[in-house]
């Protein structure tokens, strides 16, 4: 991904938190988007945690402390699991807990079924006893109801909720599922070199009111892939100082996503990725020519 060394991170991530410290206009405040169903502000860009701290063992929990401290230094707060991310909730909570953090955190999370004995082990892992976001992951079925999820929001147990799926072929089922249901978030696989999302997903979650989370932004690793080894078009290099940011700022020029979630268990990386969130935006026409772009390559 980005080819900064630590030194390097080091003075950008400092940088980037004495411009925060000082109120520096909107070149440097980070970006946040409204939760469409409350208003209340996230910072666009976050963490995906899908194996990447998966084993609970000293390299990754190191790894982790250190991507989680970043992220949350450079003014983000996002961070999404799942209980069947290995042991990825374990590592998490163990981090955040253990360094303080939960109150600077967005904890999501997401549950196979609407089952309580699997809401239960996830609390304890993330050791919580509640969650930002309660997902149902990978819906299926188009007449899948949220009832228990909803019910468990009004117990306290979670603060929104959520569906998800990173398969084209469930996106029927997740637009008739968003549609009857209207939860506050769905999340889903879009990135620069896979946009049907855009045509599928995105109007109706605007419709509906829920935030858009998007997973896998670098197309499973396939935009580092096609663009190794080249330079970021001159045209590009006013609102992207890295291809990393690139990809991010093309899903983040849409109002209609919230969050963008890519992830790593690297700290430059981590860092790298928060700068998408900061300076200017593509506007309309460059993100057509970002399209047409990749799209030659």
């Amino acid at each position: 991904m980005s080819l900064i060394t630590r030194r390097e991170f080091m003075a950008v991530a400092g940088g980037l938190l004495a411009g925060t410290a000082l109120g520096q206009g909107s070149e440097t405040s980070p970006i946040t988007r409204p939760i469409p169903s409350t208003g209340e502000r996230l910072p666009a860009v976050g963490l995906g945690t899908a194996s990447v701290f998966d084993r609970d063992d000293e390299p990754t929990r190191r790894a982790a402390a250190e991507v989680i401290q970043t992220l949350v230094g450079a003014g983000g707060r996002l961070i999404d699991t799942a209980s069947s991310y290995g042991d990825s909730e374990i590592v998490v909570g163990n981090v955040v807990a253990g360094a303080g953090l939960r109150d600077k955190i967005f904890i999501a999370t997401k549950l196979e079924q609407p089952d309580a004995g699997e809401l239960k082990r996830s609390l304890t892992r993330l050791r919580s006893s509640k969650v930002d976001l309660l997902q149902l992951h990978n819906v299926r079925d188009p007449s899948q109801s949220l009832a228990q999820f909803k019910a468990w929001k009004a117990q306290g147990l979670c603060r929104y909720i959520g569906i998800t799926s990173t398969f084209h072929g469930d996106f029927g089922a997740i637009a008739s599922v968003l549609e009857r249901e209207k939860p506050d978030f769905v999340q889903i696989d879009y990135s620069l070199d896979d946009r049907e999302a855009e045509k599928r997903i995105l109007p109706l979650a605007a419709t509906v009111k829920a935030g858009v989370l998007t997973a896998l932004p670098f197309g499973r690793g396939r935009l580092f892939r096609t663009t190794h080894g080249k330079e970021i078009p001159d045209w590009a290099q006013a609102f992207a100082g890295s291809w990393a940011q690139f990809f991010l700022k093309y899903l983040l020029a849409d109002e209609r996503v919230t969050a963008v979630i890519p992830g790593t268990s690297n700290a430059v990386h981590m860092a790298d990725n928060l700068g998408a969130m900061r300076g200017r935006l593509p506007d309309a026409d460059q993100r057509k020519r970002m399209v047409a772009f990749i799209d030659s390559l």
